[in-house]
């Protein structure tokens, strides 16, 4: 029997829980390739996303994301290399994957005279969903999606937000245990895309599904994925949890400290002379009641230098470290390299 999708949204910022170490990748990539002549769209791009999670594939437009994103939805065929869906190859078994996988491209069809449940209708028939099956498949969609006051309203009519859901919709109709979805926010106003962003965390966190998510924004990504892979002129520069990838900014930036800031409500004055004299301390920078300073110590010794402020009589009301995003690992990571 079918896994029935939830009614509810249940609205969370947490972000989905990190795959555990024992299980296998429900995606994987080994060594792809695709040439067009001479143009190495895709030169030898290798990484893996796994059960519940939301893998980030990030890069400049032309990196080859779409490419990659075809070969994993059997639409285009490798010059070499493989890659496999919950362990089904996509050059030696298609007909398999097609059927775990659900593709949500960049852009799709809008039909004249197609309602939006005729419209979903026709992707469960092709997928060969039948009877009581289907009816029930197409239900579940237009609840989840939210369509269903909208199921006879014709599709060329759909605001930007509703066609994104559709095509969420198509892409959720055979119940499929991997998604790849190419864009999907682009062109959303911000309400959409919280919404968006709600039924993504829902799928992976509660359904345990694989969601690779392309997008420019960056900011975005960073709430909705826990995974990242960053590919540029059509090599992957990066992969990892977002915390490697901010790991692997630091390295490549030939950085150790963090960078710190404190604001205080009385004795600004002894802030920057108090300061200097503190370990691990450097570069000191003072503006009315904060400062901001390089810092090289460990949480430890964070502690320590708070309670010292404390003992100080300096009333600090906010001790904080800037956290890279992973906009900022991008441009770190990246050279701006173009095909």
């Amino acid at each position: 029997m079918d896994q029935p999708l939830p009614i509810a949204v249940e609205t969370s910022p947490a972000q989905p829980a990190p795959p555990a170490a024992t299980q296998q990748p429900a995606l994987e990539c080994r060594n792809l390739h695709r040439f067009f002549g001479k143009l190495k769209a895709v030169n030898n791009v290798s990484f893996k996303a796994y059960p519940g999670e939301v893998l980030g594939f990030i890069g400049p437009n032309g990196a080859g994301k779409t490419t990659t994103m075809r070969i994993l939805a059997t639409l285009d065929t490798p010059t070499a290399g493989d890659a496999f869906i919950d362990g089904y190859s996509v050059v030696d078994d298609p007909d398999a994957v097609r059927k775990i996988l659900g593709f949500m491209p960049d852009s799709f069809g809008k039909y004249q005279n197609v309602n939006v449940v005729e419209y979903l209708d026709f992707f469960a028939r092709a997928y060969g969903l039948k009877g009581a099956r289907r009816r029930d498949a197409l239900e579940r969609v237009l609840v989840f999606t939210e369509l269903r006051k909208l199921a006879e309203k014709p599709i060329d009519t759909l605001s930007k937000g509703m066609s994104q859901r559709l095509g969420l919709g198509r892409t959720l109709i055979h119940d499929p245990s991997v998604l790849i979805l190419d864009e999907p926010a682009a062109g959303l106003d911000p309400r959409a895309r919280v919404e968006l962003r709600e039924l993504i965390h829902l799928l992976a966190r509660d359904l345990g599904k694989t969601v690779l998510i392309s997008s420019h924004i960056l900011t975005e990504l960073s709430e909705i994925c826990n995974a990242a892979a960053i590919i540029e002129a059509g090599k992957i520069l990066a992969s990892g949890s977002i915390d490697e990838l901010r790991d692997t900014q630091r390295r490549r930036q030939g950085r150790t400290h963090a960078t710190l800031t404190i604001r205080v409500i009385r004795n600004a004055d002894k802030l920057e002379p108090f300061l200097l004299q503190q370990p691990y301390v450097s570069l000191v920078s003072v503006a009315g009641s904060t400062a901001s300073f390089q810092y090289e110590g460990d949480d430890t010794s964070r502690f320590e230098l708070l309670k010292r402020l404390i003992d100080e009589g300096i009333e600090v009301v906010e001790f904080q470290g800037k956290v890279e995003s992973l906009e900022d690992a991008f441009m770190a990571i990246t050279e701006g390299v173009t095909q």
